[in-house]
């Protein structure tokens, strides 16, 4: 839900909320961000363990970034979200503030307050802003949909108990309920 009434707000009120504030800035309007459960916080610090392990045994030069992280999407002035999980593959795009454009994995763990968000609105900004591949991990209903975006086929939606091939690396694949 909208946390403020204005909506043409820009980077600089972003960078300016209070410290114990955490919201997203997404077509110049405010979303508040609820707590995380322990399960949300389980799930995220499994799944970049394991893409940050592959990533290192393989030598590769992608990074993995857990929430809180800045990412600018667009890298203009309106979008400022911190997904879940980001993992970005070129290092021009990393900065003091976090990422500016859009990184090419993205995981969203949804919760009762995120679902809208992660469902709707996130998916259609990460679409647009070129996220090669977006992740829902959604544990109330302990399925995982995944969009790949850049083949632009329709979303694949597995069960936990499934093996999720992992699009950006061959050969990785995540079995969600073995994290829980």
């Amino acid at each position: 839900m909208p946390l403020l009434k204005n909506d043409h707000y820009t980077s600089e009120d972003y960078w300016n909320l209070p410290e114990e504030e955490r919201a997203e800035l997404i077509n110049g309007k405010f979303y508040d961000m609820a707590p995380p459960s322990r399960i949300h916080q389980k799930l995220v610090f499994s799944i970049s363990r394991i893409i940050g392990n592959y990533i290192a045994d393989h030598h590769g030069s992608c990074e993995v970034y857990p929430a809180p992280f800045a990412v600018n999407l667009d890298a203009d002035d309106k979008d400022w979200v911190e997904p879940d999980i980001s993992v970005i593959c070129d290092p021009n795009k990393l900065t003091d503030r976090g990422c500016s454009g859009a990184p090419d994995l993205i995981f969203e763990i949804v919760s009762p307050a995120s679902r809208k968000m992660d469902y709707g609105l996130k998916n259609t900004i990460y679409s647009q802003a070129g996220v090669r591949e977006y992740w829902i991990v959604d544990p109330a209903k302990e399925r995982t949909t995944v969009y790949h975006y850049e083949d632009d086929a329709a979303p694949a939606i597995y069960t936990f108990s499934q093996e999720i091939p992992v699009g950006i690396y061959d050969g990785l694949t995540i079995r969600i309920s073995d994290l829980l």
